[in-house]
């Protein structure tokens, strides 16, 4: 896995809570993980991560990351506590709970995943 893999990987991620933020705030229905994916296939959807940024240079991963974090930071910031840790949002998970589980377990995978490969590189 490449860093630039590992920056698709969390681009998609970001996006995907966006998605899902933004649905829910329109009163559409969410397909978790995402469409055409279950939890058990979190693989199968990093290699659609991998595929959906492939043609992006290393600069524009790095652009499209940032944006994708500053987008959900706002989101976030906008939203009550009670909204985000008052209910139960996706079966007994909160909002809140589910944006942290799907970003930043993400960035810990990358990080552990970014040293192995760094290691390899030395």
């Amino acid at each position: 896995m490449s860093p630039a893999d590992l920056v698709a990987y969390l681009i998609g991620w970001n996006e995907l809570v966006l998605k899902w933020l933004d649905r829910d705030d329109r009163d559409e229905s969410v397909d978790y993980p995402e469409v055409g994916f279950k939890w058990n296939q979190l693989g199968l959807l990093a290699q659609k991560f991998y595929a959906d940024y492939s043609a992006l240079g290393w600069h524009e991963l790095l652009t499209r990351l940032a944006d994708a974090k500053t987008k959900l930071a706002a989101t976030i910031a906008t939203r009550s506590e009670e909204e985000l840790y008052g209910a139960a949002w996706y079966g007994k998970w909160t909002k809140g709970r589910m944006i942290q589980f799907n970003t930043s377990s993400p960035y810990a995978n990358a990080r552990t995943r970014l040293r192995a490969w760094l290691k390899t590189q030395a």
